[in-house]
């Protein structure tokens, strides 16, 4: 592992600045500090083809620095573990 992956930055974005994990919050899952808008529907959004500008219109209480740190922390956890796929599928 490079010292860059172990690392909670990408391309400078430390997304430690924007995502927060709070038991009492969200139930304890990732999400934006200072708001309820949980990691994991940003990445739904991201990946149903919304734009991060789109997200953003959707969710006021985001920024465009907001996006990309959840895409930074999804990418570090990417990094981190390793997801079967069934054989014979693309991943």
């Amino acid at each position: 592992m490079t010292e860059r992956s172990k690392s909670p930055t990408f391309d400078g974005m430390n997304w430690t600045e924007h995502i927060t994990v709070e038991p009492n919050v969200c139930h304890g899952k990732a999400c934006i500090r200072g708001t309820r808008v949980i990691v994991s529907v940003i990445l739904d959004n991201l990946a149903a083809g919304l734009s991060p500008a789109d997200i953003v219109r959707s969710y006021p209480s985001l920024k465009p620095d907001d996006v990309a740190a959840a895409m930074a922390y999804a990418a570090e956890l990417a990094r981190e573990r390793v997801v079967a796929t069934p054989l014979g599928v693309a991943a």
